[in-house]
């Protein structure tokens, strides 16, 4: 038997897990020394390059001592909690990764009491020792803490402390004398994480994550609980809702380094991908083909926010995207169903081509609405809405845990802004010349918030939340108070209009865009929606006058990302998104019949 260590890694965004899982390949001799490589090995897909965030869990496995280690990389932000919550089931023990000045963070508090609760035995990381002002030691008090405010059990709270820079490469017992390597950190891994209890019996194995391949279809990854899978052998696949489906396993891959290797069995305690098994879903136990017996299914937080879908209907439609019909963004969002677990998506009842689509959160929708735009795909979306539910007859909405992070003179501002949409004051602390400020807050005072807090703080504010509870609804909150700029007609804007516009708000547009009638092209001074012709071109004559021939001069317009535009919106406006560009609109084009619709 081959001996194996399973562990996951946590942390906070941007504390350097992907980093850290890259220096243990190379200390795995992963690479061949010819073998450049570039950073960041594991955040392989376009997006998660740009943002610098983990969005999918993966696994890698490096060989170290003749011990196998599987790595499982997972996503720091709370609103991929549904990736983290499904992977630790094949963990046995995991690495909780702190930067070393900013100390443990309220996303990692999630992730953290999910591994504790699994049982999970942690080796702490205390990251980032070489930045200037940082306080290792507090950090481990920190740590300590909040494992113990987390019901951490005497075995988990006796955990062992590395301190290091992942990016530097070296790891050591004592944060004053740097080593060369990441060898203390692998002998931890050996030394305190358990080895996976061996059980013998009928096999199980429970199914925690997908991959895909077109050659094969759909593979099932998961950790073989009891017993052992061999290649060709039959099984029963348990569904969740208890029935019973009879298949065979056509073969089976370890991970072996960054991909896959096949091979004949598998025994308890390996993580392995299974080819062959058809109509099988997440949470869905691999058992016994004579007497099956299921394993708990994986249990999932609801979602808290939903967005409306729809189809992209705008003049400009079909120009860019290759897939814009309704049926096309079913099919799609079906396929993403399959592998996002914290994703919901219900057809709207009223009419065709809407669908309500909830998650966790703006940034786990507005990734798959990126994704997608990737692909070719068009479409519209609404307004993030926050989910309420009834609890005893009361209504209640979700409230988030809000930390920010700032210097001590933005502090006020930031207290007025977070009171003002119905944020609570829990706590404020001061380090050094920063202050840290927790709020419990609504959900849907968090929309929108992010923008305004950083224009405040000159840039200068950690913004961090996560999901809390359910409490009674809080009232009214005022959102975006300005209005609209719209375009009237369609055509191309010229800068000669925008400049004689531009006391009246911000604009969104550049000179020699393509507008239509109905398109947001700015942002109003005043509290009303106001309609502007940005096509009117200057009619030139051979006339000459004083004051006539001044150059339009035209200040910059305000350029959106993806999750600035959803939380700018307004109820009665649609982000469109088309693979080559982004444009805000009312849902309503024609302009008589807006104002007909706001009268009644």
């Amino acid at each position: 038997m081959q001996d194996i260590r399973n562990i996951a890694i946590i942390a906070h965004v941007d504390h350097g897990k992907t980093t850290l899982v890259d220096k243990m390949m190379l200390a795995g001799h992963l690479f061949r020394n010819d073998q450049t490589n570039g950073e960041l090995v594991l955040d392989n897909n376009d997006l998660e390059r740009e943002r610098g965030i983990t969005i999918l869990s993966k696994n890698v496995s490096i060989n170290y001592k003749g011990t196998k280690i599987n790595i499982i990389d997972t996503p720091g932000h709370a609103d991929f909690g549904g990736e983290v919550e499904r992977v630790l089931n094949m963990a046995d023990g995991c690495i909780l990764l702190v930067d070393a000045f900013e100390g443990p963070m309220p996303q990692t508090r999630f992730v953290l009491q999910k591994a504790l609760q699994i049982g999970l035995k942690p080796v702490v990381v205390v990251n980032k020792v070489d930045k200037p002002n940082c306080r290792p030691e507090e950090v481990y008090e920190m740590v300590f803490d909040l494992m113990f405010s987390l019901n951490a059990t005497e075995d988990q709270l006796d955990f062992p402390v590395i301190y290091g820079s992942a990016k530097n490469n070296w790891m050591s017992t004592d944060w004053k004398t740097p080593t060369e390597n990441l060898v203390p950190l692998l002998d931890a891994i050996i030394e305190h994480i358990p080895a996976p209890k061996q059980l013998e019996g009928t096999p199980q194995m429970l199914i925690t994550s997908l991959d895909y391949s077109a050659y094969t279809g759909r593979i099932a990854v998961g950790r073989v609980h009891r017993g052992t899978l061999k290649e060709g052998m039959n099984i029963t696949l348990a569904k969740r809702d208890g029935s019973l489906i009879k298949s065979k396993i056509k073969e089976l891959h370890t991970f072996e380094g960054l991909g896959r290797k096949k091979t004949d069995a598998v025994s308890s305690g390996d993580i392995c991908a299974v080819v062959g098994v058809e109509g099988f879903e997440i949470g869905d136990t691999i058992c016994d083909f004579e007497n099956p017996e299921p394993l708990p299914p994986i249990a999932i937080d609801e979602p808290t926010m939903s967005m409306l879908f729809t189809i992209n209907d705008s003049p400009f439609f079909g120009k860019e995207g290759k897939f814009v019909t309704s049926r096309h963004i079913q099919d799609r969002l079906t396929k993403e169903l399959d592998k996002n677990l914290a994703l919901r998506v219900r057809k709207s009842e009223l009419e065709d081509g809407k669908w309500i689509v909830s998650g966790r959160g703006v940034l786990h929708l507005s990734v798959l609405i990126e994704t997608m735009r990737r692909e070719g795909y068009e479409l519209q979306v609404g307004q993030p809405q926050v989910i309420f539910k009834e609890i005893d007859g009361v209504k209640c909405e979700p409230i988030e845990e809000l930390t920010i992070s700032v210097p001590e003179e933005y502090s006020s501002k930031m207290i007025d802004m977070v009171t003002r949409r119905k944020g609570d004051l829990v706590s404020m602390e001061t380090q050094g010349d920063r202050v840290n400020i927790e709020f419990d807050m609504p959900s849907r005072g968090i929309i929108g918030l992010r923008t305004n807090v950083l224009t405040a703080s000159a840039g200068e504010a950690i913004m961090a939340h996560r999901f809390k509870c359910y409490q009674p609804y809080k009232g009214e909150i005022e959102r975006r108070s300005n209005g609209s700029m719209i375009a009237m007609e369609s055509g191309t804007a010229f800068a000669y209009a925008i400049d004689k516009l531009q006391d009246r708000g911000k604009f969104f547009i550049y000179p020699q865009d393509e507008v239509y009638a109905g398109q947001v092209v700015g942002e109003h001074v005043h509290e009303n929606d106001l309609g502007i012709n940005v096509t009117k071109s200057k009619k030139l004559t051979n006339m000459r006058a004083s004051g006539s021939d001044d150059k339009a001069r035209i200040i910059p317009p305000v350029v959106f990302s993806l999750e600035e535009a959803l939380e700018y919106i307004k109820e009665d406006e649609y982000v469109e998104v088309t693979p080559k560009s982004m444009r805000m609109r009312k849902v309503i084009l024609d302009e008589t019949e807006r104002k007909r619709a706001n009268k009644s």
